[in-house]
């Protein structure tokens, strides 16, 4: 079973919504790159998840969303996020609109992540994403918890990043 099959399995995808998201971004044109914690996993050891982060250029969003409603995916938007899902797949893709974001586009590279060949955010950059999301107090305990577990996955592959990490966050590593 290829990683591909794997994460369409979990998915109890029919069809390949990742494959189609990417297909989406190629058809506009959209300048994008992963963020989150499958972008995590271009770095460090992979760890599974249903949660496709990403990026897109500001100007491409609105051609995304409207590209992906034409392809009969259902499109929600919220404040900070488009997401994008489809009802042959359980994968649940999140493309974030908070400006912060938009910089990380300029320095991500191509890269194979669970058998796909994307575009990922620079590794200093997914580490910023996950600190921001980690120290939002309105997420989820759950959700900040999971983003901790990938910061720590990051610096204990890269222990020189430690340098970047806020005292707070880093007395938090230090009592788990």
């Amino acid at each position: 079973m290829t990683a591909k099959e794997f994460l369409n399995s979990l998915a109890k995808g029919k069809t390949d919504i990742l494959q189609q998201l990417l297909g989406i971004l190629t058809e506009t044109g959209s300048h994008y790159c992963l963020i989150g914690g499958l972008a995590v996993n271009a770095y460090v050891e992979p760890v599974v998840s249903l949660d496709v982060d990403i990026v897109v250029a500001v100007d491409s969003i609105q051609a995304v969303a409207n590209t992906a409603r034409s392809k009969k995916m259902k499109v929600e938007e919220f404040p900070y996020s488009i997401n994008l899902s489809g009802s042959d797949s359980d994968l649940r893709i999140q493309v974030q609109t908070d400006p912060r974001y938009q910089s990380f586009i300029a320095s991500a590279t191509m890269q194979e992540v669970l058998g796909y060949e994307i575009k990922v955010a620079s590794l200093e950059n997914v580490l910023q994403g996950k600190l921001w999301a980690f120290m939002d107090e309105a997420r989820r305990r759950s959700k900040r918890q999971k983003d901790l577990a990938d910061i720590s996955r990051i610096i204990e592959t890269y222990p020189e990043l430690t340098a970047l990490l806020p005292q707070r966050v880093k007395d938090q590593l230090q009592d788990k």
